[in-house]
């Protein structure tokens, strides 16, 4: 039986051309991990803020809060992650909460923060988002908001780590290793 020339080599454009579109389809780091969306914002202390664009360093670590419970969660991060002292790690503190609508309300919320962070240390690392918290917590893949995260972020707004729950060394270990102070 004689075949045709042409069946070798329109086999081998299908399987390239497979090989292309399963390359685009593919997905990317950013889609896997997530990524936050520009926002304007303003620290606690009234400086505004372009996110991500304006996070204090190329790699930051923030810690993230839906709830006031999880304030114990944030704070075994800072403690195990000893973020008061170790000047080696750009953070700050992100509740994410709803957006209730009126600047009013917002000026509410902030007066509560303000009462609870009372140092312009703890003011100037604090940003809080008001936003939809579940596109907020979608865009950055996380699972839910049934505990605190913790992501490493870059100015791109890229999440390039990211736990959630209470402080664990093992966790913690792979952050620093993404912050790049720790060598593999």
């Amino acid at each position: 039986m004689k075949t045709s020339g042409w069946t070798p080599t329109l086999a081998w454009l299908a399987a390239v051309t497979g090989a292309f579109l399963l390359a685009y389809a593919a997905p990317n780091e950013s889609s896997v991990m997530g990524q936050l969306p520009t926002f304007s914002t303003k620290r606690l202390d009234q400086h505004p803020l372009l996110l991500p664009a304006q996070l204090p360093a190329e790699r930051t670590l923030v810690l993230v809060a839906y709830r006031r419970e999880q304030r114990a969660e944030i704070d075994s991060w800072i403690a195990g992650l000893n973020l008061r002292d170790d000047k080696r790690i750009a953070w700050v503190r992100m509740p994410v909460l709803d957006d209730p609508g009126s600047e009013q309300a917002r000026r509410d919320i902030e007066s509560r923060l303000l009462s609870r962070h009372t140092t312009e240390a703890d003011r100037a690392r604090l940003v809080p988002v008001f936003t939809n918290r579940e596109a907020f917590i979608r865009a950055a893949g996380l699972s839910g908001p049934e505990h605190a995260s913790v992501l490493v972020l870059d100015r791109e707004g890229k999440v390039l780590a990211r736990v959630e729950g209470p402080f664990d060394a093992d966790r913690a270990q792979a952050l620093r290793q993404t912050l790049h102070l720790t060598r593999d």
